[in-house]
């Protein structure tokens, strides 16, 4: 997989590498920068700005008061004070966020702003292996790595016309390898549904400021659907509404014959989010595993010492089962991962 950036819508993702101008890529940089190199490094500051930054933008600062987060805002801080290297630093703060309370928090380093790194975001070309449709007999086999890209959307779209070309009998969807990523999840239920369908909301800081329940469906579908399908305006829009409905509409060709959607502990963000959705809908059946509970959507920060901070500005909650991180989307049919595709052409 080119570019599964985990996490934005989660949205905002989840998790992997595109190229060095991508958060994720960062992560990757062998070379020590130390305080001789960076005279103005500057670590203790840097730990300090996380921990600003996430009670200034968490989309439940009241999670913030646990025991888990706690230690780790002060190991943070330690952290900090004995790191020579910004690599330390980040390979710590990492090893740390692996029991971490939430998911989608990361740090990485800089290569321009966060505004930058949006823009290139929302226009982002994650390779040809983002998608792959392959037949065996009359059932079609689309593959899906990544809900990242311009070229994902793109190839998404033109294999339903495929599909439909072709009069599948059956169709398969691999999300096994799909770790997030954003808007791809659009054409990949839009055109298997006859009517519009409410998948859920994301439900951020003014509405967790103000209730201390979880929202239910009826309060999610009494907000307007949100229309921006861009990674930038989500941002703008889902810290300053309480709750901001996700809906899909139907996009021709529609296909609704038999359809099997395969995951795994790893399917995770918008791949959870678009496992549940289709779930909901009769002719589709997900086969494999719980995938991995990490449903949130976060946002990118500068903050001091060249580093982008992402951290989860909204939650979601899923109009048929509720929320989704920490919890996960159980399969129709439980199988191991490897075995879903073998059991869903048989099925």
């Amino acid at each position: 997989m080119k570019c599964a950036y985990a996490s934005i819508l989660a949205l905002c993702i989840a998790s992997a590498a595109c190229d060095q101008r991508t958060t994720r890529s960062a992560s990757d940089q062998s070379t020590k920068i130390t305080d001789a190199s960076i005279p103005a490094l500057d670590l203790p500051a840097t730990a300090r700005a996380i921990n600003e930054m996430m009670h200034a933008y968490h989309y439940n600062p009241a999670e913030l008061d646990s025991d888990n987060y706690l230690r780790i805002e002060q190991a943070t801080l330690a952290l900090a004070d004995k790191a020579e290297t910004k690599d330390e630093f980040l390979e710590g703060f990492r090893e740390l966020w692996k029991s971490g309370p939430f998911s989608h928090v990361e740090l990485n380093i800089a290569h321009q702003t966060a505004d930058e790194l949006a823009a290139f975001l929302d226009n982002i070309n994650a390779g040809d292996d983002a998608v792959s449709l392959s037949w065996q007999d009359e059932t079609a086999l689309l593959t899906v790595n990544t809900m990242m890209g311009v070229d994902t959307i793109e190839a998404i779209d033109a294999a339903y016309e495929t599909i439909e070309q072709r009069g599948a009998q059956k169709l398969i969807i691999d999300l096994r390898n799909n770790g997030g990523g954003a808007f791809a999840i659009r054409p990949l239920i839009s055109h298997l549904i006859s009517e519009p369908i409410d998948a859920g909301g994301f439900v951020s800081q003014p509405w967790n400021n103000v209730h201390d329940r979880q929202p239910t469906a009826d309060d999610i579908r009494a907000v307007k659907p949100w229309t921006g399908w861009s990674i930038r305006t989500f941002w703008e829009e889902v810290q300053s509404a309480p709750i901001t409905r996700l809906q899909f509409e139907p996009t021709p060709p529609i296909y609704s014959g038999p359809t099997y959607v395969l995951t795994s502990q790893i399917t995770a963000s918008a791949a959870e989010l678009v496992t549940d959705a289709m779930k909901s809908t009769d002719h589709i059946t997900i086969v494999g595993e719980k995938t991995a509970g990490q449903m949130l959507s976060q946002k990118i920060f500068d903050i001091p010492g060249g580093f982008h901070l992402s951290l989860p500005i909204a939650d979601y909650y899923s109009v048929s089962t509720g929320r989704i991180e920490g919890v996960g989307v159980s399969p129709d049919i439980n199988v191991p991962a490897d075995t879903a595709l073998t059991v869903a052409k048989n099925h």
